[in-house]
């Protein structure tokens, strides 16, 4: 893992994008106080240092009909490296996954997964999750209500 060195104009662009990615680079130059080339310039930079991953749109999961937020713990049956990264990779095929982390503790895998309803929640752990051939038991938790979900990381403050 390798600290990338960030300038105070870098800090000011990757809050801004954080906030809105979609913003023109003309009025994303503006607002941290350079003109649009030099700041087109920067955030190219930023891509190509791995800093800024990609851009994307945030959806309503609600409005788009998934109900259900649930996170799921996995415990695997086999502990190799090659039934983890078996498992990792099967769960970036299912559309239903939105995360996958590999964790220590008592389970293996923690999952966060969208369902529109409980019964097709309930179908997919049961016909999907626990029908895979390496899958010891799974674990799940549904949220009753969402408090915080940003996907901004914190940055420096005062510049």
């Amino acid at each position: 893992m390798t600290d990338v060195t960030l300038s105070a104009t870098d800090i000011r662009i990757l809050q801004a994008l954080q906030k809105d990615a979609a913003i023109s680079n003309v009025q994303l130059a503006e607002m941290v106080g350079m003109s649009p080339s030099p700041c087109l310039r920067r955030v190219k930079q930023l891509e190509a240092s791995g800093v800024i991953k990609r851009q994307v749109a945030l959806l309503d999961r609600k409005k788009l009909g998934f109900g259900v937020l649930a996170t799921i713990q996995v415990r695997l049956q086999s502990h190799t490296e090659q039934g983890a990264e078996d498992f990792a990779r099967a769960m970036n095929d299912l559309p239903e996954i939105l995360s996958c982390w590999a964790m220590t503790g008592r389970q293996d895998f923690l999952l966060v997964s969208v369902a529109r309803d409980i019964e097709s929640f309930g179908d997919f752990v049961t016909h999907q999750l626990l029908s895979m051939p390496n899958v010891r038991d799974v674990q799940s938790s549904l949220v009753l209500k969402e408090y915080k979900n940003l996907t901004a990381i914190p940055l420096p403050k005062g510049v």
